[in-house]
């Protein structure tokens, strides 16, 4: 099937024509591949763009339960599987990207890039939020998973956050409500967060912006940020460094058809040209074996991986 917008299509058979009306745009099997930083993995069955907080809060209250909700935002530290995602999959637009600086504090959407976070900060003269220029993605899934780089973290900087719950209804919460640790929130799994208010102090607005250029110049040097990639793809075990144990399992540069070790940064998986989402989610699968093989260390996933495989795979 195509894809097409709704509010209805010809075919209410299909999942989208159980939904309610909306003011945004939905989609069915909407394509993924190209947005993820992967440039792999299936369509959504169907892709919902909310044109602000309300029209994202009706559609939540009066969906039918069993349909499954997935959010994404850039797709930076995600795998998408081949064989796509079921349900609805949401991306938050500009009506949730606005970034605006307020005495020395920035109030953000959940679906402002992280670099657009770092830059207005800057101008206004906020220092203390440098460290997003380093950190793919939006403010979303910095929510969701503390994000952090450079010596600080999400929850370093949080004064609240908003998200919107299954049932549609808001939440406004502090870093502690949240329970935020190492790329951790024990954010309820169905809350979609909106947006959120981040401390920082007043600074020199050159000293700032020495202080990013740095962390820009640091990330390039150390990391594949030129390829095909999804980021970190495993935490760092306590006491150690992810990258370490999987080059002493002697996994850089492994590969498993396109799909790759990064040999500039080995906890970066690449595609190198026609990976497939199962080939990189198996080396990462070879990566682990490996490393608790060599070290006896279980590394765990950062990459958030989503959906299904394809049919010949489960079979």
């Amino acid at each position: 099937m195509s894809a097409m917008a709704a509010p209805r299509t010809p075919s209410s058979s299909h999942l989208i024509g159980r939904l309610p009306e909306v003011r945004g745009r939905l989609t069915a099997d909407a394509p993924l591949s190209g947005v993820t930083w992967f440039r792999v993995g299936g369509p959504a069955e169907v892709m919902f763009r909310p044109t602000d907080p309300e029209d994202l809060k009706t559609f939540l209250a009066a969906k039918p339960e069993d349909v499954p909700v997935t959010v994404i935002g850039v797709a930076s530290n995600l795998l998408v599987r081949d064989g796509g995602v079921p349900g609805v999959v949401i991306r938050l637009g500009r009506a949730f990207a606005s970034v605006e600086a307020e005495g020395d504090e920035i109030l953000a959407g959940a679906g402002a890039l992280d670099l657009n976070i770092a830059e207005v900060a800057r101008r206004a003269g906020i220092a203390g939020l440098e460290f997003f220029c380093g950190v793919p993605g939006t403010l979303g899934g910095a929510l969701r998973m503390n994000a952090g780089a450079y010596g600080k973290e999400l929850k370093d900087v949080l004064v609240w956050a908003e998200a919107c719950d299954a049932g549609g209804q808001i939440h406004r919460v502090t870093g502690e409500d949240l329970g935020l640790g190492y790329r951790h929130s024990n954010a309820p799994a169905d809350w979609i967060f909106l947006s959120a208010r981040l401390a920082g102090s007043f600074g020199d607005p050159v000293a700032i912006g020495r202080r990013m250029a740095e962390i820009q110049a640091a990330r390039s040097e150390s990391q594949p940020i030129r390829t095909r990639t999804g980021g970190s793809t495993f935490k760092n075990p306590p006491g150690a460094k992810a990258w370490e144990l999987i080059d002493r399992a002697g996994c850089r540069g492994l590969r498993l058809g396109d799909a790759m070790v990064s040999e500039q940064h080995c906890n970066f998986l690449i595609n190198t040209g026609q990976a497939t989402a199962a080939e990189l989610e198996a080396l990462g699968e070879e990566v682990r074996r490996r490393v608790k093989a060599a070290t006896g260390i279980a590394l765990e996933w950062e990459i958030r991986r989503i959906g299904v495989a394809k049919e010949e795979e489960r079979a």
